[in-house]
């Protein structure tokens, strides 16, 4: 019997029991996964991946990716029929940092970021390229914050501020500032608008 096969007949013999996979394909639309079973290393048919879905009236899918660690569970205690259950870090894939704190997540938030890379699927142990642009979600007890790329919005208690690389804008109950730009319209430029008499360009306003 070669070593695969007998490694199958060993993990269908012992006892249903939570373990530990990596996530080797994907099947977005159904929402489902094979999983090599470790430490064996014996992949499992297509499996529902249950990790991070909401299927109600609101639905969240977030598929896992291949090369991902995930929990594996037997669904009524039988080896056979298994269910992802959740992902976990591990020494390779940590935890993401966030761009708003440059930390990771911190108990009592919560921290979304896409673009982190595919983890590895390979013996090479090489990550995928993260992607500059990608967006983000940060929720703690100051607030919440969003952005991709260099595009930035934080609404905490009685201010809203947005950023777009080096323009700037914060609205509170005082008013709205804006810093490090210009306010267009489709038609005009505050600092380089034309005043109807004397026809005079003016620079940035003054007071």
């Amino acid at each position: 019997m070669s070593d695969a096969r007998f490694d199958a007949a060993a993990l269908q013999g012992r006892t249903a029991h939570t373990m530990f996979g990596i996530v080797s394909a994907v099947d977005p639309v159904n929402h489902a996964v094979k999983v090599r079973i470790q430490p064996e290393n014996v992949e499992t048919g297509w499996i529902p991946d249950a990790g991070g879905v909401h299927a109600g009236d609101l639905r969240i899918a977030c598929p896992s990716s291949p090369g991902t660690h995930v929990v594996l569970q037997p669904v009524e205690g039988d080896g056979e029929h298994l269910v992802v259950t959740g992902c976990v870090f591990d020494t390779v894939v940590m935890a993401p940092v966030s761009p708003l704190t440059g930390a990771v997540a911190q108990p009592g938030e919560l921290l979304v970021k896409g673009g982190c890379g595919f983890p590895p699927v390979s013996s090479s142990g090489s990550v995928g390229t993260s992607s500059a642009g990608a967006g983000w979600l940060h929720v703690g007890p100051s607030g919440v914050a969003a952005g991709a790329g260099n595009a930035r919005i934080v609404l905490k208690d009685g201010e809203i501020s947005f950023s777009v690389g080096g323009t700037g804008m914060t609205l509170t109950s005082a008013g709205l500032t804006v810093s490090g730009g210009d306010v267009r319209t489709d038609q005009h430029s505050l600092n380089e608008h034309v005043h109807l008499l004397g026809s005079q360009k003016t620079e940035g306003p003054l007071g």
